[in-house]
């Protein structure tokens, strides 16, 4: 081990970045980017993870999802999307619970409440990419939207939009 990390374990050191832990591996998987963006996109990936992985599962199709929408958002290749994706994957299952609120509360630092809402459809579109969202992938969006303050006629409208993938809903 680099005497570096020990002295950082040690707190003999402290880190000047003060990114959230689970944040801190796909921020240098991004660091061409601009520190912000890169922070945001991470938050972003994370939060998406999040709503993925609600159920005990990531699906082919959640993964796919989750890959096309952090390409969309910071215009990056599909490798470095994957990347993104699969480190904010492991990030939940190794911090998910403990980190949760910390990503949520640095992303809503990060973004502006229309950067928000965006966010909130791409966790309602990632839920239904298996064509349906389950009770639990809708209850991490609530407890995201309350974390991120989300207005509740705007939440209600985005769920509104997304009802036939709803549990109990008809999927004519």
């Amino acid at each position: 081990m680099p005497l570096k990390s020990i002295r950082a374990w040690m707190g003999v050191d402290t880190p000047e970045e003060h990114a959230s832990a689970p944040l801190r591996e796909t921020l240098e998987a991004l660091d061409h980017l601009e520190p912000d963006l890169a922070r945001f996109l991470a938050a972003f990936a994370y939060l998406l993870g999040r709503v993925a992985h609600a159920d005990q599962h990531v699906s082919t199709e959640e993964t796919r999802a989750m890959e096309a929408l952090v390409r969309e958002q910071a215009q990056l290749s599909q490798d470095q999307a994957m990347v993104v994706v699969q480190l904010a994957k492991t990030s939940n299952l190794l911090f998910g619970g403990t980190a949760n609120f910390l990503v949520a509360r640095e992303f809503s630092e990060l973004a502006t409440y229309e950067q928000k809402l965006a966010l909130m459809r791409c966790l309602f579109t990632l839920s239904a990419a298996d064509e349906t969202i389950s009770m639990a992938e809708e209850g991490e969006i609530h407890r995201i939207a309350n974390e991120l303050r989300i207005d509740h006629p705007d939440l209600v409208a985005l769920r509104v939009s997304h009802q036939r993938h709803l549990p109990g809903m008809s999927r004519d």
